[in-house]
């Protein structure tokens, strides 16, 4: 985990709920859509994404969040990125520490102090 567990309240209580409206206007921001693993409820996180041809990397700076476990449980989700609704599959986490070839080169770049979730673009 990069941040402080107390980044992450304050993240989800406040910045999540703005960031949201904007984040379809800033680059590299996308919005996760995914289905709650136990509650079955629909969710949408803000996240950070990096694409390259047919993968989606996501930097984890918050660690294995429930966001994440909800999505490797699914084993799929839709992101909205620059306005286009897109699928992912086959999500997998890169530790912290290990490059992965064929991620882009901003999250090889940053997988050397954060996990990494990558998954490719069905």
């Amino acid at each position: 985990m990069l941040f402080p567990a107390w980044v992450d309240r304050i993240q989800i209580k406040y910045m999540n709920p703005v960031v949201r409206r904007v984040a379809r206007f800033l680059p590299t921001f996308a919005v996760v859509k995914h289905r709650g693993r136990k509650s079955g409820r629909q969710y949408e996180t803000v996240v950070n994404v990096y694409r390259k041809r047919r993968v989606l990397a996501i930097l984890l700076g918050h660690a294995k969040a429930d966001w994440v476990k909800n999505i490797l449980a699914a084993g799929e989700a839709d992101v909205r990125v620059n306005g286009r609704d897109l699928r992912i599959t086959n999500p997998r986490i890169v530790p912290a520490g290990t490059g992965a070839e064929g991620m882009p080169w901003i999250a090889r770049l940053a997988g050397r102090r954060m996990g990494v979730l990558v998954a490719d673009i069905a």
